[in-house]
Protein backbone atom coordinates (compact mmCIF):
# COMPACT_ATOMS: atom_id res chain seq x y z
CA UNK A 1 0.00 0.00 0.00
CA UNK A 2 1.41 3.31 -1.25
CA UNK A 3 1.60 6.04 1.20
CA UNK A 4 0.15 9.79 1.08
CA UNK A 5 3.11 11.76 -0.57
CA UNK A 6 4.31 15.35 -0.09
CA UNK A 7 1.77 17.34 -2.57
CA UNK A 8 2.32 20.98 -0.94
CA UNK A 9 4.58 22.74 0.94
CA UNK A 10 4.92 25.90 3.40
CA UNK A 11 7.99 27.67 2.95
CA UNK A 12 8.64 30.39 5.55
CA UNK A 13 12.16 32.12 4.33
CA UNK A 14 14.22 29.18 3.53
CA UNK A 15 12.90 26.55 6.52
CA UNK A 16 10.07 24.18 4.64
CA UNK A 17 7.66 24.85 7.46
CA UNK A 18 4.79 22.54 6.67
CA UNK A 19 3.88 20.24 4.89
CA UNK A 20 0.57 18.64 3.07
CA UNK A 21 0.36 15.40 1.77
CA UNK A 22 -2.42 13.49 -0.41
CA UNK A 23 -3.12 11.36 -3.57
CA UNK A 24 -3.62 12.37 -6.61
CA UNK A 25 -4.80 10.60 -10.33
CA UNK A 26 -4.84 11.42 -13.50
CA UNK A 27 -6.34 9.00 -16.10
CA UNK A 28 -6.98 9.05 -19.61
CA UNK A 29 -10.24 8.16 -21.89
CA UNK A 30 -9.77 4.48 -21.69
CA UNK A 31 -9.86 4.58 -17.69
CA UNK A 32 -6.08 4.23 -17.67
CA UNK A 33 -3.38 5.73 -14.76
CA UNK A 34 -1.96 8.69 -17.24
CA UNK A 35 0.28 9.89 -14.01
CA UNK A 36 -0.69 9.35 -10.23
CA UNK A 37 0.75 10.28 -6.83
CA UNK A 38 0.06 8.33 -3.66
CA UNK A 39 -2.09 5.58 -3.57
CA UNK A 40 -4.94 5.50 -6.75
CA UNK A 41 -6.83 2.83 -4.62
CA UNK A 42 -7.33 4.94 -1.64
CA UNK A 43 -10.97 5.20 -1.26
CA UNK A 44 -12.11 8.80 -0.28
CA UNK A 45 -15.78 10.28 -0.29
CA UNK A 46 -15.69 12.88 -3.18
CA UNK A 47 -17.99 15.42 -1.65
CA UNK A 48 -18.76 17.89 -3.21
CA UNK A 49 -16.76 17.29 -6.15
CA UNK A 50 -19.22 14.36 -7.19
CA UNK A 51 -21.68 16.55 -8.07
CA UNK A 52 -21.59 16.31 -12.36
CA UNK A 53 -22.50 12.52 -11.01
CA UNK A 54 -25.28 13.46 -9.39
CA UNK A 55 -26.58 15.52 -11.92
CA UNK A 56 -26.58 13.05 -14.79
CA UNK A 57 -29.79 11.50 -13.94
CA UNK A 58 -31.79 14.94 -14.00
CA UNK A 59 -30.52 14.96 -17.91
CA UNK A 60 -30.37 11.48 -19.00
CA UNK A 61 -33.62 10.81 -17.48
CA UNK A 62 -35.29 13.76 -19.66
CA UNK A 63 -36.13 15.39 -16.79
CA UNK A 64 -34.23 18.08 -17.83
CA UNK A 65 -35.77 18.52 -21.34
CA UNK A 66 -39.26 18.42 -20.04
CA UNK A 67 -38.94 21.25 -17.56
CA UNK A 68 -36.99 22.98 -20.01
CA UNK A 69 -34.10 23.67 -18.47
CA UNK A 70 -30.96 25.96 -19.68
CA UNK A 71 -27.85 25.65 -19.13
CA UNK A 72 -27.25 28.23 -16.21
CA UNK A 73 -29.55 25.48 -14.25
CA UNK A 74 -27.37 22.73 -15.19
CA UNK A 75 -24.25 25.14 -13.85
CA UNK A 76 -25.95 25.28 -10.78
CA UNK A 77 -27.15 21.56 -10.68
CA UNK A 78 -23.10 20.89 -10.71
CA UNK A 79 -22.13 24.14 -7.94
CA UNK A 80 -21.21 24.55 -4.76
CA UNK A 81 -21.97 28.50 -4.53
CA UNK A 82 -21.09 31.62 -3.13
CA UNK A 83 -25.30 32.39 -2.02
CA UNK A 84 -24.78 35.49 -3.62
CA UNK A 85 -28.04 37.31 -5.73
CA UNK A 86 -27.06 35.82 -9.29
CA UNK A 87 -27.53 31.73 -7.42
CA UNK A 88 -29.80 32.56 -5.18
CA UNK A 89 -32.35 34.28 -7.52
CA UNK A 90 -32.10 31.64 -10.54
CA UNK A 91 -32.66 29.10 -7.61
CA UNK A 92 -35.61 30.79 -6.38
CA UNK A 93 -36.90 31.05 -9.92
CA UNK A 94 -35.91 27.07 -10.85
CA UNK A 95 -38.11 26.71 -7.80
CA UNK A 96 -41.27 28.55 -8.89
CA UNK A 97 -41.38 27.14 -12.36
CA UNK A 98 -41.70 23.89 -10.45
CA UNK A 99 -44.09 24.90 -7.76
CA UNK A 100 -42.03 24.60 -5.17
CA UNK A 101 -40.96 26.60 -2.42
CA UNK A 102 -38.14 27.37 0.16
CA UNK A 103 -39.45 24.33 2.64
CA UNK A 104 -39.36 21.49 0.08
CA UNK A 105 -35.89 22.03 0.15
CA UNK A 106 -33.72 18.93 2.27
CA UNK A 107 -30.11 20.92 2.33
CA UNK A 108 -30.72 22.93 5.25
CA UNK A 109 -29.67 26.31 5.82
CA UNK A 110 -26.14 28.58 6.64
CA UNK A 111 -24.92 31.66 5.99
CA UNK A 112 -23.99 32.54 2.29
CA UNK A 113 -20.41 32.87 1.69
CA UNK A 114 -20.99 35.83 -0.12
CA UNK A 115 -19.64 39.20 1.38
CA UNK A 116 -22.23 41.35 -0.41
CA UNK A 117 -25.48 38.54 0.77
CA UNK A 118 -24.30 37.94 4.40
CA UNK A 119 -23.99 41.45 5.19
CA UNK A 120 -27.58 42.21 3.97
CA UNK A 121 -28.87 39.19 5.88
CA UNK A 122 -27.30 40.71 8.87
CA UNK A 123 -28.18 44.61 7.97
CA UNK A 124 -32.13 43.48 8.13
CA UNK A 125 -31.92 40.78 10.72
CA UNK A 126 -32.82 38.50 8.83
CA UNK A 127 -31.85 34.24 8.56
CA UNK A 128 -30.82 32.58 5.93
CA UNK A 129 -33.16 30.20 3.92
CA UNK A 130 -32.37 26.96 1.98
CA UNK A 131 -31.74 28.86 -1.28
CA UNK A 132 -28.44 30.06 0.66
CA UNK A 133 -26.86 26.35 0.95
CA UNK A 134 -23.76 26.06 -1.37
CA UNK A 135 -25.78 22.79 -2.52
CA UNK A 136 -29.23 24.06 -3.29
CA UNK A 137 -28.98 24.25 -7.13
CA UNK A 138 -28.01 20.42 -6.92
CA UNK A 139 -31.04 19.94 -4.58
CA UNK A 140 -33.10 22.03 -7.12
CA UNK A 141 -32.25 19.81 -9.96
CA UNK A 142 -33.29 16.57 -6.93
CA UNK A 143 -36.27 17.86 -7.19
CA UNK A 144 -36.65 18.20 -10.61
CA UNK A 145 -35.83 14.62 -11.05
CA UNK A 146 -38.14 13.59 -8.16
CA UNK A 147 -41.11 15.60 -10.03
CA UNK A 148 -40.58 13.95 -12.94
CA UNK A 149 -40.69 10.60 -11.44
CA UNK A 150 -43.37 10.93 -9.68
CA UNK A 151 -41.36 10.03 -6.51
CA UNK A 152 -41.83 11.45 -3.08
CA UNK A 153 -40.56 14.27 -0.90
CA UNK A 154 -37.93 13.19 0.71
CA UNK A 155 -35.42 12.90 -2.00
CA UNK A 156 -32.32 12.43 0.12
CA UNK A 157 -32.75 9.33 1.66
CA UNK A 158 -30.87 6.80 0.07
CA UNK A 159 -33.37 4.42 -1.03
CA UNK A 160 -35.64 7.38 -2.74
CA UNK A 161 -35.40 6.85 -6.34
CA UNK A 162 -33.44 10.04 -6.86
CA UNK A 163 -30.17 8.32 -4.79
CA UNK A 164 -30.81 5.10 -6.09
CA UNK A 165 -30.72 6.55 -9.78
CA UNK A 166 -27.57 9.06 -8.73
CA UNK A 167 -25.99 5.83 -7.59
CA UNK A 168 -26.33 3.45 -10.71
CA UNK A 169 -24.90 6.73 -12.61
CA UNK A 170 -22.08 6.83 -10.09
CA UNK A 171 -21.24 3.71 -10.63
CA UNK A 172 -21.32 3.57 -14.13
CA UNK A 173 -19.18 6.48 -14.63
CA UNK A 174 -16.42 5.49 -11.94
CA UNK A 175 -16.96 1.36 -13.38
CA UNK A 176 -16.90 0.58 -9.56
CA UNK A 177 -19.70 -0.71 -7.31
CA UNK A 178 -19.53 1.61 -4.52
CA UNK A 179 -18.53 0.48 -1.21
CA UNK A 180 -20.79 2.29 0.94
CA UNK A 181 -21.82 6.18 1.65
CA UNK A 182 -21.75 8.77 4.00
CA UNK A 183 -24.23 12.00 4.74
CA UNK A 184 -22.96 14.80 3.15
CA UNK A 185 -23.22 18.51 4.53
CA UNK A 186 -26.72 18.92 2.77
CA UNK A 187 -28.02 15.12 4.12
CA UNK A 188 -27.43 13.87 0.39
CA UNK A 189 -25.65 10.60 0.47
CA UNK A 190 -21.78 10.47 -0.69
CA UNK A 191 -20.85 7.69 -2.17
CA UNK A 192 -17.65 6.78 -1.71
CA UNK A 193 -15.12 5.69 -5.13
CA UNK A 194 -11.46 4.74 -5.27
CA UNK A 195 -9.80 8.00 -5.95
CA UNK A 196 -8.69 5.94 -9.34
CA UNK A 197 -12.63 5.70 -10.17
CA UNK A 198 -13.17 9.26 -9.65
CA UNK A 199 -10.67 10.21 -11.98
CA UNK A 200 -11.81 7.63 -13.89
CA UNK A 201 -15.02 9.29 -14.37
CA UNK A 202 -13.93 12.59 -14.90
CA UNK A 203 -12.15 11.11 -17.96
CA UNK A 204 -15.65 9.86 -18.73
CA UNK A 205 -16.92 13.14 -18.68
CA UNK A 206 -14.01 15.06 -20.64
CA UNK A 207 -14.31 12.59 -23.38
CA UNK A 208 -18.30 12.82 -23.65
CA UNK A 209 -18.27 14.69 -26.35
CA UNK A 210 -16.81 12.10 -29.34
CA UNK A 211 -19.70 9.44 -27.99
CA UNK A 212 -22.85 9.43 -28.91
CA UNK A 213 -25.00 7.89 -26.28
CA UNK A 214 -27.61 9.19 -24.13
CA UNK A 215 -25.42 8.93 -21.01
CA UNK A 216 -22.26 10.39 -23.08
CA UNK A 217 -24.22 13.54 -23.90
CA UNK A 218 -25.68 14.54 -20.91
CA UNK A 219 -22.46 14.22 -19.17
CA UNK A 220 -20.76 16.70 -22.12
CA UNK A 221 -23.46 19.15 -21.87
CA UNK A 222 -22.84 19.16 -18.22
CA UNK A 223 -19.17 20.03 -18.47
CA UNK A 224 -20.07 22.45 -21.45
CA UNK A 225 -22.94 24.36 -18.73
CA UNK A 226 -20.11 24.45 -16.25
CA UNK A 227 -17.31 26.04 -18.97
CA UNK A 228 -19.79 28.29 -20.05
CA UNK A 229 -21.16 29.97 -16.59
CA UNK A 230 -17.88 29.52 -13.61
CA UNK A 231 -19.42 32.26 -12.11
CA UNK A 232 -22.72 30.13 -10.78
CA UNK A 233 -20.52 26.71 -10.35
CA UNK A 234 -18.89 28.78 -7.11
CA UNK A 235 -18.41 32.40 -7.14
CA UNK A 236 -15.96 35.61 -6.84
CA UNK A 237 -12.59 35.08 -5.21
CA UNK A 238 -13.31 30.68 -5.62
CA UNK A 239 -10.91 28.74 -7.15
CA UNK A 240 -13.37 26.90 -9.03
CA UNK A 241 -14.71 30.27 -10.73
CA UNK A 242 -11.14 31.93 -11.19
CA UNK A 243 -9.03 28.85 -12.49
CA UNK A 244 -12.21 28.02 -15.42
CA UNK A 245 -11.96 31.51 -16.86
CA UNK A 246 -8.51 31.84 -16.60
CA UNK A 247 -8.31 28.62 -18.90
CA UNK A 248 -10.71 30.43 -21.12
CA UNK A 249 -13.73 27.76 -21.19
CA UNK A 250 -11.35 24.68 -22.26
CA UNK A 251 -11.15 22.74 -18.66
CA UNK A 252 -14.03 22.31 -16.10
CA UNK A 253 -13.14 21.82 -12.74
CA UNK A 254 -15.07 21.50 -9.32
CA UNK A 255 -13.56 21.49 -5.34
CA UNK A 256 -15.31 19.55 -2.69
CA UNK A 257 -15.42 19.31 1.29
CA UNK A 258 -12.35 17.93 2.96
CA UNK A 259 -9.71 19.15 0.09
CA UNK A 260 -11.32 16.98 -2.78
CA UNK A 261 -10.69 18.49 -6.19
CA UNK A 262 -11.46 17.47 -9.59
CA UNK A 263 -10.87 18.74 -13.58
CA UNK A 264 -12.18 17.70 -16.79
CA UNK A 265 -10.12 18.31 -19.50
CA UNK A 266 -11.91 18.01 -22.89
CA UNK A 267 -9.37 18.34 -25.52
CA UNK A 268 -7.13 15.96 -23.52
CA UNK A 269 -9.66 13.68 -22.82
CA UNK A 270 -8.26 13.71 -19.48
CA UNK A 271 -9.54 13.81 -15.78
CA UNK A 272 -7.86 14.75 -12.62
CA UNK A 273 -8.65 13.64 -8.82
CA UNK A 274 -7.30 14.62 -6.06
CA UNK A 275 -7.33 14.35 -2.12
CA UNK A 276 -5.47 16.39 0.29
CA UNK A 277 -5.44 13.79 4.05
CA UNK A 278 -5.56 16.44 6.03
CA UNK A 279 -8.26 18.12 4.84
CA UNK A 280 -7.04 21.38 3.90
CA UNK A 281 -8.47 23.83 1.02
CA UNK A 282 -5.32 25.59 0.47
CA UNK A 283 -3.02 22.67 -0.56
CA UNK A 284 -5.77 20.89 -2.58
CA UNK A 285 -6.51 24.26 -4.49
CA UNK A 286 -2.64 24.67 -5.17
CA UNK A 287 -2.49 20.85 -6.30
CA UNK A 288 -4.90 21.67 -9.03
CA UNK A 289 -3.76 24.33 -10.26
CA UNK A 290 0.06 22.68 -10.50
CA UNK A 291 -1.34 19.57 -12.14
CA UNK A 292 -3.20 21.57 -14.36
CA UNK A 293 -0.03 23.82 -15.18
CA UNK A 294 1.89 20.87 -15.63
CA UNK A 295 -0.61 19.40 -18.38
CA UNK A 296 -0.25 23.07 -20.38
CA UNK A 297 -4.05 23.92 -19.94
CA UNK A 298 -3.32 26.78 -17.24
CA UNK A 299 -0.79 29.24 -17.98
CA UNK A 300 1.41 29.97 -14.66
CA UNK A 301 1.31 33.61 -15.38
CA UNK A 302 -2.29 34.44 -15.43
CA UNK A 303 -3.01 36.64 -12.64
CA UNK A 304 -5.23 34.35 -11.20
CA UNK A 305 -2.98 31.31 -10.73
CA UNK A 306 -1.00 33.55 -8.31
CA UNK A 307 -4.04 33.13 -5.96
CA UNK A 308 -3.97 29.61 -5.31
CA UNK A 309 0.13 28.35 -6.47
CA UNK A 310 2.77 29.52 -5.02
CA UNK A 311 1.08 32.30 -3.05
CA UNK A 312 2.91 34.35 -1.11
CA UNK A 313 2.33 34.15 2.51
CA UNK A 314 2.02 37.85 3.91
CA UNK A 315 2.02 39.21 7.28
CA UNK A 316 -0.17 42.09 9.06
CA UNK A 317 2.32 44.67 8.24
CA UNK A 318 2.61 43.81 4.29
CA UNK A 319 5.62 42.06 4.60
CA UNK A 320 5.90 39.21 2.38
CA UNK A 321 7.01 36.20 4.60
CA UNK A 322 7.04 32.51 2.44
CA UNK A 323 4.94 30.82 0.18
CA UNK A 324 2.84 28.06 -0.47
CA UNK A 325 3.71 26.11 -3.01
CA UNK A 326 3.34 22.94 -4.65
CA UNK A 327 5.58 20.00 -3.88
CA UNK A 328 8.28 19.08 -6.81
CA UNK A 329 6.59 16.27 -8.13
CA UNK A 330 3.65 17.91 -9.72
CA UNK A 331 6.01 19.63 -11.67
CA UNK A 332 6.23 16.94 -14.39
Amino acid sequence: MTNPVPLVEIWRAALCESLHSGHAVVCDAAGQIVHSWGNPATVIYPRSSAKMLQALPLVTSGAAAKFGLNSEQLALACASHNGAKIHTDRVGKWLDQLGLQDGDFRCGAHMPKDGDARDHLIKTDQSPCQFHNNCSGKHAGFLTLAQHLGAGPEYVEPDHPVQQACLAAFEEATDATSPGFGIDGCSAPNFATSLKGLARSMAWFASAHHRHDRASQAAASLVQAMTAHPELVAGEGRACTELMRAMGGRVAIKTGAEAVFVAMLPEQQLGIALKITDGSTRASECAIASILVSLGVLDPAHPAVAKFMDVPIVNWRGINCGSIQPAAVLKF
